[in-house]
């Protein structure tokens, strides 16, 4: 059944339904489709548009529907065009003329477009709630790491000691920043387009803003011909996303390093990792790959529908019909990829020996020699060089700068007292970094206390 077939003499090609259809995959809709629909008719009574009696027979017979396809005794059917097409089919189906009326003041344009809105609202508010569980997770994981040493890298060499809960709060930042922004796309989209008709609004006397009411949304959009054809809102949805997926590519290619044989820094859980089917020794980290891989798919969402919006005219166009597959499929990846990711680490084990002894072995308390030397009167130019000898001599050796003998470190310099030792353990490399954002107890402990009063304060949507 077409709700459009008056004006043509002949039925659709197969191939042409088949291409043209979107059923398969906005079945999705059914239940925002049926909320529109009921606070559309609600709105077209009270406007005197539509008798009450017809009001009460079209909302049951919508809520029997929504129960029946529920419950399952009501399957979609697929010959239908979109499900638009079914629910008001079926809507007539059981009630009759009634159910024609149910369009009155509507178009497509407007229903799907609203449709979308609301389906995005409710997935961003879910996407949202799973980073509360991640950034929970990091947060117990920071608490309680606040003296687990490790070696912090750039360029993927070892730089200068931290912690462990110093590097779990650079992604409670991030995922925090992810967070905020999510926040913005829901301000921004919450206004309701149902009333814009196909693009030039309605003769009925629609109250636009009582619907809008009816739907939670903060008012009505103002121009009813970017109301069909606005997909802004998912194109910033999209890049929030990508944007949370490249977080949580970052932080799944630390996983994959830190569980690899030359650092095991920490082991996934068995429920994590799964194995080799020629290899029995191996234990591989495939979540965390897999949370990697999928970024891309993710990113391919974005620039599929920027792509496809970037040429249109005004008003609506069925390109736009493109962006739901993409969008569907990059909700349901992220918000797996987030909820995967979430019990991998908190069940992740730490091995805090081999942390410490990776970060004393790769010189991360160098810094702090040159600190020793310049707070002993000795340039910091000419510190850095005698440090850099120090490196070549234990590199040599094949030991740490804590193993230098006192006469070693005189050798090269004069200056080396006793306390280097104190001066250069991981402890006082850590500790004595005391300014905001700092990797010391008391600086994280502080930040914890932050991020603790910001999750309390700041739930979910």
């Amino acid at each position: 059944m077409k709700l459009w077939g008056g004006r043509f003499t002949k039925e659709t090609n197969q191939l042409v339904h088949n291409f043209n259809a979107s059923i398969s995959y906005d079945q999705r809709f059914y239940k925002q489709d049926i909320e529109g629909s009921i606070a559309h008719v609600t709105m077209l009574a009270k406007q005197g548009i539509l008798s009450s009696e017809d009001r009460f027979t079209i909302v049951n017979a919508l809520k029997g529907i929504l129960d029946d396809i529920e419950n399952g005794t009501l399957h979609i059917s697929e010959e239908y065009e979109d499900i638009h097409s079914f629910v008001e089919a079926t809507l007539i189906e059981r009630i009759g003329d009634a159910g024609k009326r149910l369009h009155t003041g509507r178009s497509r344009n407007d229903q799907v477009a609203l449709d979308m809105r609301l389906y995005t609202r409710e997935e961003v508010k879910q996407v949202d709630g799973l980073l509360v569980n991640l950034l929970n997770v990091i947060l117990r994981i920071m608490e309680e790491n606040l003296t687990t040493y490790m070696p912090g890298f750039t360029h993927l060499q070892k730089a200068q000691p931290v912690t462990v809960a110093h590097h779990f709060g650079a992604y409670f930042e991030m995922f925090r920043r992810d967070r905020s922004r999510l926040s913005d796309i829901y301000k921004r989209m919450n206004y309701c387009p149902l009333g814009a008709g196909a693009l030039a609004g309605t003769t009925y006397p629609l109250d636009r803003d009582y619907t809008a009411e009816l739907l939670h949304f903060e008012g009505a959009t103002l121009n009813s011909m970017d109301s069909v054809s606005d997909r802004d809102y998912l194109i910033e949805f999209l890049s929030a996303m990508s944007t949370i997926m490249m977080h949580l590519s970052r932080f799944s290619e630390e996983i994959i390093i830190w569980n690899s044989n030359e650092y095991r820094f920490v082991e996934l859980d068995d429920a994590y990792s799964t194995g080799s089917s020629i290899m029995p020794q191996k234990k591989n980290p495939d979540i965390a790959e897999l949370v990697r891989g999928k970024t891309g798919r993710v990113y391919g969402a974005l620039m599929s529908l920027l792509t496809t919006m970037k040429g249109l005219p005004l008003a609506y166009n069925k390109d736009m019909q493109e962006d739901k597959e993409l969008t569907f499929d990059a909700i349901d990846t992220v918000k797996g990829c987030i909820a995967l990711f979430t019990g991998m680490i908190d069940t992740m084990k730490f091995n805090p020996d081999i942390m410490e002894a990776s970060a004393k072995n790769g010189f991360t308390n160098a810094t702090d020699a040159a600190d020793y030397l310049v707070n002993h009167g000795v340039p910091f130019r000419d510190a850095h060089g005698i440090v850099g000898q120090l490196v070549l001599f234990c590199i040599d050796k094949g030991i740490a700068l804590d193993d230098m003998t006192l006469d070693e470190f005189k050798a090269i310099s004069p200056v080396f007292e006793e306390d280097i030792y104190e001066a250069i353990s991981l402890k006082t490399c850590v500790e004595k970094r005391l300014t905001k954002g700092a990797p010391s107890k008391k600086a994280m402990s502080e930040a914890c206390k932050v991020c603790r009063e910001y999750l309390d304060t700041t739930p979910a949507m």
